[in-house]
């Protein structure tokens, strides 16, 4: 079948096995956060590895990427994706739940991603995989900044992508949790229609917000904007 996989300028995402599917969310997210002089990531529910593996794409051969994914399958299908990919050595799947994860690991990291669930309530997805995948019945947004908060380095910084009305209820309870703010970027899918997605950076010390906004496409399907093609330019074919 077509989608299958999804094939980037340096590596390939094979995506059978995976509930959720490489998406948009994913590239923005793996090709927006701040990886600047970062030696220890994590990627919180890795899914295919897409984002582990941009991240290890971003960085300095140094960088060493943890990938944690609790579903048997897309955990398999991550290492996959990881052990095909040019930069194997560097990234590290590991299957577990984050929550579990977070009590019994030491490390302190300097970057941390997530793409989380976001489903608070309503119909859960016919595949169990994929209602893990998107229901934050299985990773309440209160553990994952818990969990967060305990292995992030005092100056790293941890990024997600949400959906508007989840990501002020995220910042919210970040801020509550002890985190600050750092960066909030609106993503807009053409000019003038109304923003779809956050991308949000977030940190353990007192800082200024920097509001951002990227707009997807230029009003046009696949027509993508200047901002767009230049921040993910380094892994769609197309660009």
């Amino acid at each position: 079948m077509p989608n299958n996989y999804f094939k980037f300028k340096q590596f390939t995402i094979h995506q059978e096995a995976s509930a959720m599917k490489v998406g948009t969310d994913g590239v923005l997210l793996g090709a927006w956060a701040d990886v600047e002089q970062s030696k220890q990531l994590l990627d919180i529910g890795t899914g295919t590895g897409l984002i582990a593996i941009m991240l290890a794409q971003r960085t300095n051969s140094d960088s060493i990427i943890d990938a944690i994914e609790i579903d048997d399958s897309a955990y398999r299908q991550a290492e996959e994706n990881i052990n095909a990919c040019p930069w194997k050595d560097r990234v590290n799947a590991v299957h577990n739940s984050f929550q579990d994860y977070s009590l019994i690991s030491k490390k302190k990291y300097d970057v941390i991603v997530s793409n989380p669930p976001y489903f608070m309530n309503g119909l859960n997805a016919k595949e169990e995989s994929r209602t893990k995948a998107r229901n934050a019945n299985h990773l309440p947004f209160e553990d994952l900044l818990v969990g967060v908060k305990k292995l992030l380095n005092m100056k790293g910084s941890f990024s997600v992508v949400l959906p508007i009305e989840e990501g002020d209820l995220f910042i919210r309870l970040a801020k509550l949790t002890g985190f600050g703010l750092k960066r909030k970027c609106k993503v807009l899918p053409n000019p003038g229609k109304p923003a779809k997605r956050y991308l949000l950076e977030l940190c353990l010390q007192d800082c200024e917000c920097l509001n951002e906004e990227l707009i997807v496409e230029n009003g046009q399907r696949h027509v993508y904007s200047p901002q767009y093609i230049e921040l993910t330019k380094d892994f769609y074919l197309k660009f």
